[in-house]
Parts: structure tokens; C-alpha cells; sequence
């Protein structure tokens, strides 16, 4: 084969200032063209050595050893003016957590005109067709009007798909991904899988794709880098690996596949929600004085009813409204139509009462970096709430109380409640999440999108952790996820929403079986797809 384009050698990364070391002579070979996959458990030490590539691993991590070539130029040797030429026109990231990595105070236009200002030389009228030809590809809708919508207004896949524009701004030589698709539902997941093959294809883009998706993987890599514990224990191409793997931790990712279906529900136990017609409608605001001229229509007369011990999963394409509804739900965003929390209207509570149902009704956010406060250590947040809503426990109570509930998301407390959120993977800080929520033993878990940063292995464990809690406190779960594998194993109803409106609602099981909407069709043959 030809020379690689890129060559990672002997890579050791460890943190600053300690001689402990995250990854351990790690080797991986890019070639001009080729998609290259790193595959791994949450934590596994893939994403710190992708981002060590452009130089971006966090503060608290350094490079130990090893060389990065790049044309056979070392990037870890280089000064930090010939990386930052380099990065976003030669190199380009599609980072993890668009929410954070897009700039909340900037349209869009303005930051992937930023990309295009920094590294060519572009007129007004050629840098705003370039702008409009790649939201055109990566699928956003109405491109000429999300142009001037900034991140907090689009949708967690709307701004996945913004990132996947900025790092193809200028034709990069090198683009990595980092879970690319885990914010996509499976229609968008397509499209963008079908044009990162276009990219490899018509414009020899070499693609190192972060990702804990296997069936996403065996789609797309040419060649796999599987890690575990910061070292890479098996590797070649894709389809020898997933068919003929040879490391025992290798199989057990394969294996780690969601294929149950959930207990049935228990029966005769008491409503604890219901929402009738619930309408969410945001105004749209032009001219020099703001004023509105038309309304968005996210949610459409919408309906619920939901028992003790049940779950109801929400499915759709991004932007049809799933969040938008919930956030109604938790008395966050403003609505129309009629909600009773355990048969109390939540508009005729006081702050103080309202606060009080909010405490037996705990949101899990999709967005977990966004969602954790970065001033604040994992003790602090997970025990702000039992200080809020809980001051009649004593310091031990609470303490046994964080320490329990982080056992059970699969996180050992001795070694992370003094800790931050950056210092931890996506998936670490996912488990974080689900934890703040947990500790407060809530009625009801609204969880948007909770598995979509963590690999299968972990997906499976938590979801066996939310049926085990569910079993034993008698919680209620409303389940928003892109993912029908997720759903299906989790979910005794459904309600699948296009556009704001539901389009099918019913058993789950009868609806995977015998889908009756045509929308609904489509969701399922797209998901189908992609099975390993």
C-alpha cells in the first residue's frame, strides 16, 4: 500500500505533571481516501487519541511519547501557528457535543463563514452560496432560513449536522469524527453516511471515524483500530474483524447487541401524567422593531397518559418535536392544552409547589457536557438536589445515598465525586447525568436521547439498570431517543411524531410489527439498514 497520510507511532498520553498514562504505544495508520475506524468502550482512550492528532486534548492530558506524521511532518513537534493553519483547512474535527463546540452567541452563517474566512479568500456573494451549498448537503432544511438561527434553536441533530458543514468548509485532507452520528436519527444517519462515502469517493477525503456504533462502522470503515484500557488490541479491515474477530474483548462488543423486549407493564396501577392536545408554538420575529409575523408550530396537539411503572418512548426524525413536547411536559416551556401531574394541574401551582412535583419528575438531558456545570465538582452536582429538596438528611445519608446511586450507573465513587465534568469521556459523563436524577428516586425520568453518547456494551448496561430501577421503585419513564433498537427494548408504548404531530401511536411491539404509517415505514426500513 501507498505511503500513509498519516502515521500515529508508539502514541502515549498521560496526564500532566504524573506519570500516569491513558494510552500506551498506541500505532494507527491513516492512507490517502481511506475511512479508518477507532472502535471502544466509553473511556477506552479513542477520542484522546484522535484529538491529539490536531493538538486539542484538554489541558489537564499531555503527549508522553510517540510521533504524529502527517506528510511526514511530525504535528506534535510543530509551533502552534502551523497547527492553527492547519486545522479546520487541512484537518477538520466533527466534535462529539455540538452544542459545545458551536459558539451560542453566533448564527450559523457566521460560523462557518468563520471557517471559510480563516483559510481562503472568499467575496461576500461566493462565501454565502458555499454556506447555502453545505447546509444543502448535509441536509438541513430551509437552508436560507437556518442560516441566521443560532445553536439554542435548532435541534441536537440540526446542529450535528452544522458541525459536519464547518469541518467540510474548506475540502479538508483529513477529517475526523468523533460519534458523528449519535445525535441523528436513523433517516439523517443514512444521509450522512451516504455522503461521507461521496466525500471518500469523489474527493479522496481520508476519514478517521471515532465511534462506539458497530453497525455504523461496518457500513463505512475500510479499516478498524479496536482499543481497550488505552491500547489498541486488535486491528484490520473492517469486514475480517466484525466476521472473524479474534480478541475475546473484540466478541464481546460484537455481542453486545440490544435484542429483548421489555416485561410487560404492570397492570391496574394509577396514572401518574396525562397531557391532552398539548400545542407549542414559538413566534417568528422580523424587521427593525422585532415584530412577529407568523408562528414555528413544534408540537401539534400531542397526548400522553402514562402509569406508574410504564415507559412510553418517543420517536422521530430530529426537529419533529420530541424534546420540544417533553420540555412541556416538565412545565419548562410554554404550552397550550391540558397536563395533570398526578391530577394536579401543574399552571395552578406556586413556585414553591411546582418545585416540589419537579422533585418526584427528574429530566435526563441529551446533551451531558452542556448539562453538567463545569464549575462544579461530580459531588456537588449530584448532591445539589438532595441539599435542595432533601435537608432533613444528614451529611452520612447523603453520602451513602451518592455513593449507592453511583454504583448502580456503574461508576465507583471513590474515584470520581471530586472530580469535573471535562475530566471524563462522553459516555462517563452521560452516566453522571443519569445519576443526578436518580438520587432524587423520582417518580418519573424524562430521559432525552440518554444512550446516544455511550457504545452498545454500555447502552445495554444502562438500560438494564433503568429496568431494574424501574422494577424496584415503581418509576415511570418517558424514553426520547433516534435509536428503534434502544426503543424497542425499553419502550410497552410508543408515539412516533413527524413535524410536531404524532403520526402513530400504540403497543410497541404491534407497531414494529405491523407499522401502519407510512412515515413510520420509513423509520423502520432505514433502521433496518444498519443491523450488523
Amino acid at each position: 500500500m501507498n505511503t500513509p497520510i498519516l502515521d500515529i507511532k508508539n502514541l502515549s498520553i498521560g496526564l500532566v505533571g504524573q506519570d500516569t498514562l491513558l494510552t500506551h504505544d498506541v500505532n494507527i495508520k491513516m492512507y490517502a481516501g481511506q475511512v479508518t475506524a477507532i472502535v471502544g468502550e466509553s473511556g477506552s482512550g479513542k477520542t484522546i487519541t484522535a484529538m491529539s492528532i490536531p493538538a486539542l486534548l484538554p489541558a489537564a492530558l499531555q503527549v508522553k511519547s510517540g510521533e504524529c506524521l502527517y506528510k511526514g511532518q511530525d504535528l506534535y513537534k510543530i509551533s502552534e501557528k502551523e497547527l492553527i493553519n492547519k486545522r479546520g483547512d487541512e484537518i477538520s474535527v466533527v466534535f462529539q457535543e455540538p452544542m459545545t463546540a458551536l459558539n451560542p452567541l453566533h448564527n450559523v452563517e457566521t460560523q462557518i463563514g468563520e471557517m471559510l474566512d480563516l483559510h481562503g479568500d472568499f467575496t461576500v456573494t461566493a462565501r454565502r452560496e458555499r454556506i447555502l451549498s453545505l447546509l444543502n448537503m448535509v441536509g438541513i432544511k430551509n437552508p436560507e432560513k437556518r442560516m441566521t438561527s443560532y445553536p439554542h434553536e435548532l435541534s441536537g441533530g440540526q446542529r450535528q449536522r452544522v458541525m459536519i458543514a464547518m469541518a467540510l468548509a474548506n475540502n479538508p485532507d483529513i477529517l475526523i469524527l468523533d460519534e458523528p452520528t449519535t445525535a441523528l436519527d436513523v433517516t439523517v444517519q443514512a444521509q450522512i453516511l451516504a455522503l461521507l462515502r461521496k466525500l471518500r469517493n469523489e474527493c479522496g477525503t481520508s476519514m478517521l471515524l471515532i465511534s462506539h456504533d458497530l453497525p455504523m462502522v461496518a457500513k463505512t470503515a475500510d479499516y478498524i483500530y479496536v482499543m481497550k484500557d488505552g491500547r489498541v488490541v486488535e486491528q484490520g479491515a473492517t469486514e475480517q474483524v466484525l466476521n472473524f474477530p479474534e480478541h475475546e474483548y473484540t466478541k464481546f462488543l460484537i455481542d453486545s447487541v440490544l435484542n429483548s423486549m421489555p416485561d410487560p407493564a404492570p397492570e391496574n396501577t394509577t396514572t401518574i401524567l396525562k397531557a391532552e392536545l398539548i400545542n407549542v408554538s414559538y413566534p417568528i420575529k422580523t424587521g427593525f422593531f422585532r415584530r412577529t409575523t407568523g408562528y414555528i408550530h413544534a408540537v401539534r396537539d400531542v397526548s400522553l397518559t402514562l402509569k406508574a411503572g410504564e415507559t412510553v418512548g418517543i420517536v422521530g426524525e430530529s426537529g419533529s418535536g420530541k424534546s420540544t413536547f417533553a420540555s412541556a411536559l416538565l412545565h419548562l416551556t410554554p404550552y397550550e392544552g391540558m397536563i395533570r401531574i398526578n391530577g394536579t394541574d401543574p399552571k395552578t401551582l406556586g413556585r414553591r409547589e411546582l418545585r416540589k412535583i419537579r422533585a418526584t419528575f427528574q429530566p435526563v438531558f441529551q446533551d451531558p457536557y452542556a448539562a453538567l456545570s463545569p464549575r462544579m465538582n461530580i459531588r456537588q452536582i449530584l448532591q445539589e438536589g438532595l441539599d435542595l429538596h432533601h435537608d432533613n438528611l444528614s451529611d452520612d445519608e447523603k453520602e451513602d445515598i451518592l455513593i449507592s446511586t453511583l454504583s448502580e450507573t456503574g461508576l465507583d465513587a471513590k474515584n470520581i465525586l471530586g472530580r469535573y465534568p471535562h475530566e471524563f469521556s462522553g459516555g462517563q459523563r452521560q452516566r453522571i447525568a443519569i445519576a443526578r436524577s436518580l438520587v432524587m428516586r423520582p417518580q418519573l425520568l424524562i430521559l432525552d436521547e440518554p444512550t446516544s453518547a455511550l457504545d452498545r456494551t454500555v447502552q445495554k448496561q444502562v438500560l438494564e439498570l433503568l429496568t431494574y430501577l424501574q422494577k424496584k421503585y415503581a418509576m415511570s419513564y418517558i424514553f426520547i431517543s433516534h435509536d428503534l433498537s434502544v426503543i424497542r427494548s425499553i419502550s410497552h408504548r410508543m408515539i412516533v411524531m413527524k413535524d410536531g404531530v404524532p403520526v402513530e401511536t400504540g403497543c410497541t411491539q404491534e407497531i414494529f410489527n405491523n407499522p401502519q404509517s407510512d412515515y413510520t415505514k420509513r423509520l423502520l426500513q432505514a433502521a433496518t439498514e444498519y443491523d450488523v
